[in-house]
């Protein structure tokens, strides 16, 4: 057994797939251009250690998913027609989540009053007397590119109940007067789109995805948003700079 079939058997992912990934990620990251000629299915055969049939079927993928054209008798490219990529920054601050917001559309797909309590680890707060669940889907150029999974405390829910069910609850909860938040902790993970998510990203089952957990805590220690925020894998990026700019001044200046 080779180095690569080893590594292949470390997944239970079709060998197609696991294909496909490494020959998307070319594309992503500029190694592969478009309008760029792809390797020939003899030297993909060679360099992944797979029947040709296994190169067919990851092609026929990124072909669906609109990033290679086969040109019969000229070879596979890469599309002229590739989606802006990376054009979303993740927040990491209120301010610039709220300011990402700005230019989506929000569609409600569920909502359930009288929901469970979310499920609060340390320093995350205590539960709300109740909570509505809101389920949505954002869309950004008519394109689906986050679902988010929303507690929201009933007490808040009820202040406005048509704008919660219709609108972005961030933004208006930051403009409630008689609300004040004094933590929103924010954790980012590398998660897989499970059938819900899938379905309303328009993606694969178990495609990766960026989830972000957000929670408002109010000044009273109640935990009054709690979101599970699941980002298309093709939209985000995270660019954060690692050097403040006294630190900045100060090497300059030496």
């Amino acid at each position: 057994m080779n180095i690569t079939s080893k590594i292949y058997d470390r997944s239970p992912t079709p060998l197609y797939i696991q294909v496909a990934s490494v020959m998307r990620q070319r594309i992503d990251r500029g190694v592969w251009l478009p309008g760029d000629k792809i390797s020939t299915l003899e030297e993909l055969e060679v360099e992944f250690s797979v029947a040709r049939v296994t190169i067919r079927q990851a092609i026929d993928l990124l072909r669906q998913e609109g990033l290679l054209d086969a040109q019969q008798g000229r070879g596979t490219f890469v599309s002229l027609k590739l989606k802006k990529n990376r054009w979303l920054n993740l927040a990491t601050d209120l301010d610039a989540m709220i300011a990402n917001l700005k230019d989506n559309v929000l569609k409600r797909v569920h909502i359930e009053e009288g929901a469970a309590a979310p499920e609060l680890k340390v320093g995350e707060g205590t539960p709300a007397e109740g909570y509505t669940f809101l389920r949505s889907v954002q869309y950004n150029n008519g394109e689906p590119f986050s679902v988010v999974n929303l507690h929201l405390a009933k007490h808040i829910f009820d202040k406005d109940r048509k704008r919660f069910t219709h609108s972005a609850a961030l933004p208006q909860i930051l403009e409630m007067p008689d609300v004040t938040i004094s933590q929103a902790p924010q954790t980012f993970t590398i998660g897989v789109a499970d059938p819900e998510t899938a379905n309303l990203l328009e993606i694969g089952l178990g495609e990766p995805t960026a989830d972000s957990r957000l929670i408002l805590i109010d000044d009273n220690g109640v935990a009054i948003y709690v979101a599970s925020i699941h980002y298309h894998k093709d939209c985000f990026a995270l660019r954060v700079e690692l050097l403040d700019h006294s630190k900045r001044r100060q090497r300059t200046a030496k």
